[in-house]
């Protein structure tokens, strides 16, 4: 069973489970980096009950698929996983996955970065936050697209 490089999902996932199937029957791994990333209760300063994600199916994949290729064309890796949840989520969940592999952890490290820095600025999802003061869409920070600069990538609008 091949394992699909990107998917999008409403159920948790199993980190070990995952890097387990990414590198199976590959002794040539010599590295797998990964990045888990969860909800916050906390963001600009206000609580946050719960996050909310929508996608545009089939879109969403065939964008996060094209990332893949990139890092894939950009570092010396032999594969990586991309999972993203959509629905509402809570403070705690996991929200997306990366995970690399490679002969060596410096390539692992730079694909998975890149890969996230890509997520959080060009990936198609819109992010709605329920605070206290009521609920408010999420937009990438500064911080986000200058993470994504550094690649040699610029975002419109920026």
């Amino acid at each position: 069973m091949t394992l699909p490089r990107v998917s999008i999902q409403t159920e948790d996932f199993d980190l070990s489970a995952e890097i387990t199937a990414l590198r199976r029957e590959n002794k040539g791994v010599g590295a797998v980096c990964s990045f888990v990333g969860t909800v916050r209760d906390r963001n600009e300063g206000d609580q946050v009950s719960s996050m909310e994600l929508e996608h545009y199916p089939g879109m969403t994949e065939k964008s996060i698929e094209a990332m893949v290729d990139e890092a894939l064309r950009r570092f010396d890796i032999f594969g990586a996983r991309v999972i993203h949840r959509v629905g509402l989520l809570q403070p705690l969940d996991q929200i997306v996955l990366v995970a690399v592999t490679s002969a060596h952890r410096g390539q692992s490290f730079q694909a998975c970065e890149f890969l996230m820095d890509y997520l959080k600025t060009q990936a198609p999802f819109w992010k709605k936050e329920e605070t206290a003061q009521g609920a408010r869409w999420v937009d990438a920070r500064v911080s986000d697209d200058a993470a994504l600069a550094r690649w040699g990538i610029t975002v419109a609008n920026a």
